[in-house]
């Protein structure tokens, strides 16, 4: 009997010593499930979306109907709820924009915070590109933008299996697929103006706009992602990018096109800018300008999947600690 009652002490006082059960929040639990975020699984889903069935995927034409319907397809296959009070689609209505198309949506679903629910973190990337040119030529959009819009899905199965697990999010997360980028932010226009979840509970937007390729700054140092735009609202946003940057990925945080001057002034080309202006913050992930940039030869086969994999597992990891952090990201430098 002694030595039964020792045994129990023992057990007890190592179960009254170790960490909290919960273990949502440490190293071990979040690369555990970026490892669901892995090369042949994005290789997969950008060979699909970047194939010639999806016509280029141009805004309110087939392909993009087709890209939308793949997109929630894996959303519903994956028990991912959707984001527009039971829709997977927001529908924007073509007399909204002076372009002539039919209409067109962006697609949205969403991973409900089990304890701030009402705190919204976004990750974005746009699924549209240019279509078919007069030749009969498909702009495939393999860089631009369907490695961010695989990246994006991917991060949603690995936040939805950590939370059937019990980890997290303790914030709502939306991962959101807009459409009409191409033809000038439109669908995160239309989302901003037409918010379904209140811009002023939306903590932040991280954006995925080409994570694919390396481009000629960096031929001889390729371990690197330009970071955009996430100190312009938030010290806090840059600091935890940084953060998690040191702690898993070590990437270079490459600032160039940051500059407040920067000639090619991509702060504004891409979705988070829409987010931005109404003092958001936000963070725009991109490898940079290269040779097939908006050219037919934008294809799957030239993708650097590892690089890719590395570069969207970094998002990952400052989508989980925004997500799961104690205190909500804060907004010091709103204009």
């Amino acid at each position: 009997m002694k030595k039964i009652s020792l045994l129990l002490l023992v057990v007890f006082c190592f179960l009254q010593c170790k960490t909290p059960k919960d273990k949502t929040y440490d190293s071990f639990t979040v690369e555990k499930y970026a490892e669901i975020i892995e090369k042949n699984s994005l290789k997969e889903k950008l060979f699909t979306i970047a194939a010639d069935s999806f016509e280029g995927r141009e805004t309110g034409e087939l392909g993009q109907k087709k890209a939308a319907a793949y997109l929630k397809d894996f959303y519903e296959k994956h028990h991912i709820s959707p984001g527009n009070n039971g829709k997977y689609y927001q529908e924007i209505p073509s007399a909204y924009f002076d372009y002539k198309f039919k209409d067109t949506e962006n697609v949205i679903a969403m991973i409900e915070g089990h304890e701030f629910p009402e705190e919204i973190i976004t990750v974005s990337a746009h699924y549209d590109h240019l279509g078919i040119d007069d030749n009969g030529e498909i702009y495939n959009g393999a860089d631009d933008d369907g490695s961010g819009t695989v990246a994006v899905m991917q991060m949603a199965k690995a936040f939805k299996e950590a939370s059937e697990n019990g980890h997290g999010p303790r914030r709502t997360i939306v991962f959101m697929h807009f459409t009409g980028e191409e033809k000038g932010l439109l669908g995160s226009r239309y989302y901003t103006e037409n918010p379904i979840f209140p811009l002023a509970k939306t903590v932040t937007n991280l954006n995925i706009d080409m994570i694919g390729r390396i481009d000629d700054f960096h031929q001889t140092d390729q371990h690197y992602i330009y970071l955009i735009g996430s100190d312009r609202l938030s010290s806090e946003l840059d600091s935890v990018i940084n953060q998690q940057n040191r702690a898993h990925t070590q990437l270079k945080l490459d600032y160039k096109y940051n500059d407040e001057d920067d000639p090619q002034r991509l702060y504004y080309r891409s979705d988070h800018y829409n987010f931005a202006k109404h003092n958001i913050p936000v963070a725009f992930f991109f490898s940079g300008l290269h040779e097939d940039y908006h050219k037919i030869s934008d294809t799957a086969d030239k993708i650097e999947y590892d690089l890719m994999t590395e570069r969207a597992k970094l998002v990952f990891y400052s989508l989980w600690e925004i997500a799961n952090s104690d205190k909500k990201l804060k907004v010091d430098k709103a204009s």
